[in-house]
């Protein structure tokens, strides 16, 4: 699904990431970790085309990053849900209209997928929020809402940058269950994370595969996390 073949990154003069290899595989559950500043959200850039490799090759769904189109890469950016950091919302719209905003630029808004949406609003325990803006939100219903957006199109691949780094423990440990049940029903699942207690909680519930960016590099980190 996503295929890194010696690929690095620089800017500024100076490489970030270099050498990196690696397959993210269907279905697969993976926590990339780090010290901050080692270049995880970077990363994830690379593993959604928002970057390109400055050196090596990346493929998304087979198709290498660097021959890839404009509309090419809207297209696979659709099979690829993305939890940003910052969650962004736009402030004027509710809650539901902001989760909604994807099907509204692909042009779908059938009322079949109107259900889906408020099923959706309900698996992710928000209807009682759906028609709040989003600056009523606590940082818990922020990144309920930034899962729910991210999914909404059904992608193939989520990638959760820090989804749980603003939130307390409990609502961790809801946002982790909700990954766990997309990584059940057959979704890649790459999660950008510090907290290693996070870590173990999830290896208790599915097979998980840790990569750890060290020394500009990644590698497969230890089993004694």
């Amino acid at each position: 699904m996503i295929d890194l073949d010696g690929a690095a990154y620089s800017y500024g003069g100076g490489e970030l990431l270099s050498d990196m290899s690696l397959a993210i595989v269907q279905g697969g559950f993976y926590f990339l970790t780090g010290p901050s500043g080692a270049g995880k959200t970077t990363l994830l850039k690379l593993c959604y085309a928002a970057l390109f490799p400055t050196k090596g090759a990346i493929r998304l769904f087979g198709q290498d990053v660097t021959t890839m189109s404009r509309d090419d890469i809207a297209q696979i950016r659709r099979r690829i849900g993305v939890v940003h950091q910052d969650c962004q919302f736009i402030d004027h719209l509710s809650v539901q209209e902001n989760i909604a905003m994807p099907l509204s630029v692909s042009g779908s808004a059938t009322l079949a997928e109107d259900a889906n949406l408020k099923e959706l609003i309900a698996w992710v325990g928000l209807t009682h929020r759906a028609k709040a803006l989003p600056p009523e939100l606590s940082g818990g219903e922020r990144q309920r809402a930034a899962l729910a957006r991210a999914i909404i199109m059904s992608p193939d691949i989520i990638i959760a940058d820090e989804p749980t780094g603003n939130v307390d423990w409990e609502m961790s440990e809801r946002l982790l269950t909700l990954l766990v049940e997309l990584n059940k029903l057959g979704k890649t699942v790459v999660i950008a994370t510090h907290d290693l207690s996070l870590i173990r909680s999830a290896k208790s519930q599915v097979q998980a595969r840790i990569l750890r960016i060290s020394n500009k590099k990644l590698q497969l980190a230890g089993a004694n996390l």
